[in-house]
């Protein structure tokens, strides 16, 4: 089985031209579209959407996600096996926060010019590197043999949680459509915590931490650790982002209690 994860829309022939690419190699292939709507560049919010919907498909589906601003420059095409399956893109983060919470095993560069189309555009590494990949992998191919294994990733900052003082310190991950602010910061790092004192932007917050949303009155503020596994702010009935004013990226402290 192979998923697929992008910024590229579904106007132009971007993501038919992957399919067909992968149809090619393994006609009996399974793909399913993750998304295709993340926003433009957005790495951050494509690794979001990948370390959501990973969990959920069976063990040895190969992950291909591809959000690539750097595309034709030195940045490199990777693989990452995990005890649980594979993800391919580039290495700049997107993949990480997914691959991290499988338990990464090895990272390989793909490099070997055999599993890739006979012609690479600089511009299009989703279709000449990456779908080959993805589909000689679901066919069997070992992932030593796509290029050397190396030892260093891009892990972006939003994939990282600092422990400062008692207090855990995190990044705004996504802002849902509900107007929900998702944290990076884990249940496992909460620690079965009861309350939380939170410090965003200019504010900070008291709360008892929630189980569901309908536990505070509407429009009620309320803190609880989502569907994800991460921590969020929320309203209940309401958009917190429209309360708070916050942005993506933006860094968080917060205290379990």
């Amino acid at each position: 089985m192979i998923t697929l994860t992008s910024d590229f829309g579904l106007k132009d022939p971007y993501v038919a031209e992957m399919k067909g690419v992968i149809l090619n190699i393994n006609p009996n292939a399974t793909i399913i579209d993750i998304t295709h709507d993340v926003e433009k560049f957005d790495i951050r919010m494509g690794a979001f959407m990948l370390t959501s919907v990973a969990p959920y498909f069976p063990k040895d589906t190969v992950h291909l996600a591809v959000v690539d601003p750097g595309v034709g420059t030195e940045r490199r095409a990777i693989l990452v096996q995990t005890k649980q399956g594979f993800f391919v893109g580039p290495d700049n983060g997107i993949l990480m926060l997914a691959a991290k919470s499988q338990g990464i095993e090895h990272t390989y560069e793909l490099s070997n010019p055999k599993f890739m189309l006979p012609k690479v555009s600089d511009t299009f590494h989703g279709r000449d590197i990456f779908a080959p990949a993805a589909a000689y992998l679901d066919i069997g191919v070992k992932s030593a043999e796509f290029g050397p294994e190396v030892a260093v990733e891009v892990m972006p900052e939003f994939t990282r949680v600092k422990r400062e003082a008692g207090s855990l310190i995190g990044v705004i991950l996504h802002i849902d459509g509900f107007g929900n602010i998702i944290t990076n910061i884990s249940q496992k790092e909460m620690n079965q915590a009861r309350a939380v004192n939170i410090k965003l932007h200019n504010i900070s917050l008291n709360i008892t931490l929630g189980k569901t949303f309908s536990q505070a009155k509407p429009r009620e503020v309320i803190a609880l650790i989502g569907s994800h596994g991460f921590l969020e702010i929320a309203l209940n009935q309401d958009s917190a982002v429209d309360k708070f004013h916050v942005v993506v990226g933006e860094k968080i402290e917060v205290t379990p209690n």
